[in-house]
């Protein structure tokens, strides 16, 4: 059964996350504005009460939760929302905590900010908090929104670890399970700005199957039925595709050493271009210019 609820992920603008790239932190305290205001104003639109719906905005990937969660929620309040809360899960039993289940099972949002999605994934994963998302976001009008860490979490698959300029030698990629709410992809953010179309390439290589997606700064998708895709925001979204490889070297080759890939096929999506996770189709908007 396709899921009831709806999936943005957004590429981000600062990072806090992949720790093997730590010269993007500096002066991260200035840079908290991670997306323009068409993004969040999409998610308001698509959540169930518009501005009168309930959103929670979780910092657990952030290093400086108590920085970043008050610019989401100022910026939320500019754009009419009229209940935001901030909600700092910092150890794994806090996910457990019957007052915060109380306020997620209220929630028609959670938004989860950026950081390092390794320690996102590490401390709600499995926890009363996680098993109800995933419960709301199946069977509810709910929203599951992510950004930089929070969006490469989103998947069953998750990129959490390597560096763009070895991205294409085999070992340097790391992937462990994200959070699971929607399977056969593997999300990486600031994609086009940090030159991350290597980490896809390696992650799809070693799973054809898995549909690599990077998503560019103030860029998105939204996700409805757990298989259309429609790209939102300024930027570009890079879907690789990996179905079609024809031969690669990576079971071969020593780790360390560079992968060949013959036959990858990529498609390169800005606003509201469709994909179709299950037909594997693109559909590309065309712009009707009047005289």
């Amino acid at each position: 059964m396709n899921p009831k609820g709806k999936l943005i992920v957004i590429g981000g603008a600062v990072d806090k996350g992949s720790f093997t790239e730590k010269n993007f932190d500096k002066q991260v305290e200035k840079n908290l504005n991670f997306f323009e205001t068409g993004i969040l104003k999409r998610l308001m639109i698509e959540s169930k009460h518009k501005e009168d719906s309930q959103v929670e905005i979780i910092t657990t990937a952030s290093k400086i939760p108590r920085e970043v969660g008050p610019e989401y929620a100022k910026a939320f309040e500019y754009l009419g929302a009229k209940n935001v809360s901030v909600m700092h899960i910092e150890k794994r039993e806090e996910a457990d905590n019957v007052e915060l289940i109380e306020r997620i099972r209220k929630a028609d949002v959670v938004m989860f900010t950026g950081g390092d999605q390794l320690r996102l994934t590490s401390i709600l994963g499995g926890t009363d908090i996680h098993n109800l998302i995933l419960e709301k976001y199946k069977n509810e009008d709910f929203i599951f929104a992510g950004t930089s860490a929070g969006a490469a979490a989103a998947s069953s698959s998750m990129i959490y670890q390597g560096s763009s300029s070895e991205a294409l030698l085999k070992g340097e990629v790391k992937i462990t399970s994200g959070l699971g709410l929607i399977d056969n992809v593997v999300f990486d953010t600031h994609f086009v700005h940090r030159g991350r179309i290597g980490r896809l390439f390696q992650a799809v290589d070693g799973n054809p199957k898995t549909l690599g997606i990077g998503l560019g700064e103030d860029t998105g998708l939204l996700i409805t039925d757990g298989k259309f895709l429609k790209a939102i925001g300024s930027g570009l979204v890079i879907l690789v595709d990996g179905r079609f490889i024809k031969d690669t070297n990576i079971t071969e080759v020593e780790m360390g050493q560079p992968i060949s890939i013959k036959n990858l096929v990529v498609h390169v999506m800005s606003q509201h271009d469709h994909y179709d996770l299950e037909k594997h189709e693109m559909t590309i908007h065309v712009t009707e210019h009047t005289q």
